[in-house]
């Protein structure tokens, strides 16, 4: 094989379009543009975000308030730290700690979250929707009990494909 010989691949290449160059180029008139309109015109660029003069989705955006996951679960998070306020062998759940003014009483009603940062020193009934394992082994080497909340889970439809839990 010599230097010479070496060619594209076929299809590799293409000739360039030129329009406007007579009957025989094959794109005479318009050029290749259609009839009329905004990218007939010279000059015409329309921005990828361009809806046809409809208000642009990104415009759009701020005031339809974006994604909201209807099926997310908020937990009410508390430390070992804050739960100091209560006596060697009291209860704690949503109802009390809302009574000590640790979280507003308006969510009371929220599921409940401990996290293990801070200290326990004395023994403590705990009732929560979750438990974090660092708080648990906290809890339970103080002497305390920690109880688990069921959490109600969604039931799900045919829909879905995922078959309702039996009951």
């Amino acid at each position: 094989m010599r230097l010479d010989e070496l060619r594209s691949p076929a299809g590799a290449r293409h000739r360039r379009k030129r329009v406007g160059r007579g009957h025989g180029s094959g794109h005479v008139k318009t050029s290749g543009r259609g009839q009329k309109g905004q990218k007939a015109r010279t000059g015409a660029h329309i921005p990828a975000h361009f809806e046809g003069g409809q208000t642009r989705f990104a415009t759009r955006m701020p005031y339809l308030g974006g994604f909201k996951n209807a099926f997310r679960k908020e937990y009410i998070v508390v430390n070992l730290s804050d739960l100091k306020v209560f006596g060697a062998g009291e209860h704690v759940n949503t109802e009390t700690l809302a009574s000590h003014g640790l979280i507003r009483s308006s969510h009371t009603k929220g599921m409940l979250k401990v996290l293990g940062n801070g200290k326990v020193d004395h023994a403590l009934n705990v009732k929560a929707h979750k438990v974090s394992a660092s708080a648990r082994a906290a809890i339970e080497q103080a002497g305390g009990t920690v109880t688990l909340i069921a959490i109600r889970e969604s039931v799900k439809t045919r829909r879905s494909g995922n078959p309702a839990p039996k009951a």
